[in-house]
């Protein structure tokens, strides 16, 4: 039984291979502001590429106009022919592949397929040559929804295909983490037929305008004593950029950034990513000592800022430039200008300084964002939250079998649903390094563990708990499916 099965998945996948395969004409950076995911990078389940003819304008009945689209597809746990299918939601960046986190400890449980789609427009899924503004009208969540409810069709045609069967459905459950978190809890929300539920993590389904909460909780989960050091730092930074400004920014080698705001921005993110991925004590420990030992505070968070952020991240300075935003040529940083898109037109999460008591710079406020929006895209850019808020409901998300989980430490829970409701739990991994989908991938997040392990997690059973959750409910949704005979209840 064994062999025939090995046997079954390796002719699938030649057999799709043949069917879908088009010449090859990256989720795993963090993009501007921190949402998100460099988090996968070498430890995949697959990394074989595979393609299907998406629609451009789902909206449109006159524009039939396709573009190809990357996915990714990993069988060996499952169980043919009537195991589930689980669909992972490319987000905003690259996918690299289906990688090798606690989905697949899930998989394995639930016997179930793996299938990711790559997000339009990112990586290699680009409807066009060029990211000027104007071929970015389809770049959006609406349309995103709606890719993923074709390729969950396409996807399940094809595969009764190969087991000569006709007007079967596998349950289906589908999975995202940050934006692709929020899409996941949307497509469930408005393709409540095509799932058997959803899991949100660290799920932004709150589009904000002022998103002050951020840095509130990056001061919070920063502690008393490395929070007034980074807001020390901040005021030091100021200060010496009002005398001698080119001479600080090559401290931190982003001279290139001529506008103050850019400036400041990429050394907030610089240090609510160590609190956002799990690793509080690399920014806290270093400028911590060196304030104790009466160092200079600047060329100690300068060294963090290059070593961790640009360094092991990988984030470039440029990323933050709006005058490189304004490229439009496809290139290894087009995320940053794509997903600043979304921003500007759709969600905002507008991370100003609060009023008072802010660890980041009072340039970084909503006019700093505004006129980013204009400058990079175009006069009248402006994202609409309440129409945003509107279509989806925010955190009053009016969905059913959705679980949305976030990390105590994470600044992004803020614009999460954090509160349980009848058939949408909600769970909060409560530890000093549960940071951005913790449930997805343990913590810390970097460097990656192998199945989302939680042992390095201040509170392994915290995070151990709340998996038990996800899969309680996974359990029930999935069968309830089975019994219907429907993908959804």
């Amino acid at each position: 039984m064994a062999m025939r099965r090995k046997d079954w998945v390796i002719a699938t996948a030649l057999t799709l291979l043949l069917f879908v395969y088009f010449p090859a004409f990256s989720y795993g950076l963090v993009p501007p502001r921190t949402l998100l995911n460099k988090l996968s990078e070498g430890k995949y389940l697959t990394n074989q590429e595979h393609w299907f003819d998406q629609t451009l304008d789902h909206f449109s009945p006159n524009d039939h106009r396709q573009f190809r689209q990357r996915y990714y597809e990993f069988l060996d746990y499952f169980r043919i022919p009537d195991g589930p299918i689980f669909l992972l939601i490319g987000g905003e960046g690259t996918s690299n592949g289906i990688a090798n986190d606690y989905l697949a400890v899930l998989a394995k449980k639930f016997g179930a397929a793996l299938v990711s789609l790559e997000h339009r427009y990112y990586g290699k899924s680009s409807p066009f040559s060029s990211l000027e503004t104007e071929n970015l009208k389809y770049l959006s969540s609406k349309q995103a929804l709606s890719d993923l409810a074709t390729f969950r069709q396409y996807y399940q045609e094809s595969l009764n295909a190969k087991l000569n069967r006709t007007k079967i459905e596998n349950p289906w459950f589908i999975f995202g983490g940050s934006y692709s978190g929020a899409l996941s809890a949307w497509f469930r929300l408005k393709f409540p037929h095509l799932t058997c539920g959803s899991l949100a993590s660290s799920a932004v389904v709150l589009a904000v305008y002022n998103f002050t909460e951020f840095d509130q909780q990056v001061g919070e989960s920063a502690g008393p004593e490395c929070k007034a050091v980074l807001q020390e730092i901040t005021q030091l930074v100021e200060q010496k950029l009002a005398s001698s400004g080119s001479k600080v920014k090559a401290t931190f080698d982003a001279e290139d950034l001529e506008i103050d705001g850019d400036f400041f921005y990429y050394l907030a993110d610089a240090a609510a990513v160590a609190f956002q991925y799990g690793n509080p004590d690399k920014v806290c420990e270093p400028i911590v000592k060196a304030k104790k030992a009466g160092e200079d505070l600047v060329d100690a968070y300068a060294k963090y800022v290059k070593e961790y952020y640009a360094g092991t991240f990988g984030v470039t300075v440029q990323s933050y430039d709006q005058k490189y935003l304004k490229r439009t040529d496809i290139n290894k940083d087009s995320s940053s200008r794509l997903w600043w898109f979304q921003v500007c037109t759709e969600v905002a999460y507008f991370q100003v300084a609060p009023s008072n008591d802010s660890i980041r710079s009072s340039k970084v406020d909503a006019k700093y964002h505004l006129d980013l929006c204009e400058n990079v895209f175009g006069k009248g850019t402006f994202p609409d939250v309440d129409a945003t808020n509107l279509y989806y409901g925010g955190t009053k998300i009016a969905g059913s079998k959705i679980i949305f989980t976030n990390g105590s430490q994470d600044p992004w829970r803020h614009a999460s649903k954090q509160t349980s409701s009848p058939d949408m739990p909600s769970y909060v991994v409560s530890c000093s390094n549960c940071g951005h989908c913790s449930d997805y991938r343990g913590c810390p997040q970097v460097p990656f563990a192998i199945e989302g392990s939680e042992k390095n997690c201040t509170s392994p059973d915290a995070v151990h708990k709340v998996r038990q959750k996800i899969s309680e409910n996974m359990d029930l949704w999935l069968s309830e499916c089975v019994d219907t005979g429907r993908s959804f209840i």
